[in-house]
């Protein structure tokens, strides 16, 4: 776990307020819901998932109640949706941080952030369609180009049976060349076992069973209507039968945006699916639902290395240099601030050297100067910081106008 500060955390912030105006353009609201729950809204994630059997931060509080910080944020959302019920279909986004103790590595924390929208309440395969766009709209946002979409469908419930029971069969087969971690999952979930990265692992899930070929015909039809809604809307896409994401809820479609300039073990920047028994899960009613979520660090490395999407400028627009007493930087702050202009001044009666020294490191692209001989002639003096040769004398009056129309001007030019 780590601070983020400034510029960085400017660049969080800018990240969150671009993914709400890409969802909530498609009718998407924020849910807030809190850090800490009951652990049994987690432990619906899969008794085979390290998310539940290793990572949770997870206690027993002074009222002896079992609970966890949470590792994600789904079974909150279908949680809150439980016990509020809302109209279907439901749509919500969220942003946030979410914890799970596991080793550190690039792009990873044991706190980390993520967006990401919920939909509850369809089974219409242009749900999963809207989803899914809508994450490739936000990473077009971004500017990111090397986004790769990889999609995929585990089917109905009776279609994953089946196909664990072949996997499980197929990998018992096999167990002397699996790794040891891959052999205790095969006991919990041999589903699980296809999302190992682990080199040892890697020939013997090769020649694994293909989950098509145990799709019924309405599974194959609801996935096939989703690949062709997204070839319909330009978005680019591999369908990969061994995708299954890393949470054991999903069934139906699967997706994964992957970022294509990180390593290939560690570049999963984001993705989701359907998870239609979940709600029931949780005590609702059967509720089907589809969703995603996405990652801001790894997302931003993936920026990084494309030279994209950085932190915004954290430089002031205006300075105020005061020499006087000091009333008039106060007066002047508080009305330029008023009107939204980013405005910053000197403390502890200054010099005006000092204050000027201090504007200059600012970034600010003007000054306001005013001493005792502009105020009493109702005058300030501006000062344009990127041109030492431009200074003029504003009505006082006038100052915040001028200003507002400067900038206006700087920021057409650019």
């Amino acid at each position: 776990m780590r601070d983020i500060t400034a510029p960085e955390s400017a660049r969080w912030r800018r990240f969150v307020d671009v993914f709400e105006r890409t969802v909530s353009a498609a009718g998407y609201e924020l849910v807030i819901p809190p850090l800490l729950e009951d652990i049994g809204v987690f432990t619906r994630l899969g008794e085979a998932t390290d998310v539940v059997t290793k990572e949770m931060y997870d206690f027993v509080d002074k009222g002896e109640r079992h609970v966890a910080l949470r590792p994600e944020q789904t079974a909150s959302i279908c949680r809150s949706f439980v016990e509020h019920r809302p109209t279907t279909p439901f749509k919500a986004w969220y942003s946030g941080p979410n914890f799970r103790y596991e080793k550190p590595q690039r792009g990873r924390y044991r706190q980390f952030d993520q967006v990401g929208i919920e939909v509850l309440g369809s089974l219409d395969p242009y749900v999963d369609i809207e989803v899914i766009h809508l994450g490739w709209i936000f990473f077009k946002k971004l500017g990111l180009q090397q986004i790769e979409l990889a999609v995929n469908s585990l089917g109905e419930p009776e279609n994953r049976t089946a196909y664990v029971a072949a996997l499980k069969s197929y990998f018992n087969d096999r167990l002397a060349d699996l790794s040891p971690e891959s052999q205790q999952t095969l006991e919990k979930n041999p589903l699980r076992v296809l999302d190992s990265k682990r080199p040892q692992d890697s020939d013997v899930i090769a020649g694994a069973p293909m989950i098509n070929s145990f799709w019924s015909a309405e599974a194959a039809a609801h996935f096939d209507t989703v690949c062709n809604g997204l070839t319909s809307l330009g978005v680019p896409f591999s369908i990969d039968l061994k995708l299954v994401r890393g949470l054991d809820y999903y069934r139906g479609t699967t997706f994964e945006f992957r970022g294509g300039t990180l390593d290939s073990a560690q570049n999963a920047l984001g993705g989701g699916g359907r998870y239609d028994g979940l709600v029931a899960d949780l005590g609702g009613p059967d509720t089907p639902g589809v969703g995603f979520a996405i990652g801001l660090d790894r997302t931003l490395l993936a920026c990084d290395d494309e030279g994209t999407f950085p932190s915004p400028p954290d430089a002031a627009d205006v300075f105020v240099v005061d020499v006087g007493d000091g009333i008039d930087a106060l007066l002047i702050c508080a009305e330029l601030r008023a009107a939204g202009i980013r405005t910053e001044r000197s403390w502890d009666n200054r010099s005006m050297k000092a204050q000027m020294k201090a504007a200059n490191r600012s970034g600010a692209r003007f000054a306001v100067l005013i001493g005792e001989d502009e105020r009493l002639a109702g005058i300030a003096l501006l000062r344009d910081l990127r041109s030492d040769a431009e200074q003029v004398s504003v009505a006082r009056t006038e100052l915040q106008a001028t200003l507002i129309s400067r900038l206006s001007s700087l920021q057409g030019a650019e």
